[in-house]
């Protein structure tokens, strides 16, 4: 099983490149941001709980968070493995992760940055709010989720550096050279 996680601040191509990467290796692809959005759309109860958490550009507890993953993992049984996209977003999160893939017999077995500058998240943002209308990616909201990413998120990568699974792509450039670049470093693990 190949379990990978996929890093990098908001509009650094995570999404794009997800997709690319499930059809090569024939992942299943975990986005928290599409989860939370599916459940809010669907007004489940996870859904009411937390949209204006996503709204005001905030995270979700970590409690919500991880069962919400897990129930997901649980319901790919026969998946060769999965991209976490935008999880784990705080060290205790990286933990719980760890926790709960060794207790299936699976680990995260490599951890991707994708290295994009503010410059050009800000640019691709704005088109992305432009052509989808996302709602947390109004300029306010976006100013405050990449902020989150920079001042919280990204000290997970450390982590994951100590274990030696961590591996940076650059993320500006054509969508092809990055993919394979991404390849690369997933053949490696």
């Amino acid at each position: 099983m190949l379990n990978l996680v996929l890093f990098g601040p908001p509009g650094a191509g995570k999404g794009t490149q997800s997709q690319k990467l499930i059809d090569k290796y024939q992942l299943v692809h975990i986005s928290t941001g599409d989860l939370f959005r599916a459940h809010i759309k669907n007004q489940t109860d996870l859904g009411k709980q937390v949209s204006q958490l996503i709204a005001d550009g905030e995270l979700v507890p970590d409690s919500i968070t991880i069962a919400m993953l897990e129930e997901e993992v649980d319901r790919n049984k026969t998946a060769k493995g999965f991209i976490f996209d935008g999880f784990p977003r705080t060290v205790p999160q990286a933990e719980e992760l760890d926790r709960f893939l060794e207790s299936k017999g699976a680990k995260v077995n490599g951890v991707i940055a994708l290295d994009v500058n503010q410059e050009e998240l800000t640019r691709r943002i704005a088109e992305r709010h432009k052509l989808n209308g996302r709602p947390d990616d109004d300029a306010e909201k976006l100013k405050k989720r990449i902020g989150e990413y920079f001042d919280k998120t990204i000290h997970v990568l450390p982590y994951y550096e100590a274990q030696g699974k961590l591996a940076k792509v650059n993320g500006i450039g054509e969508i092809e050279i990055i993919f394979n670049s991404l390849c690369e470093v997933i053949d490696s693990f």
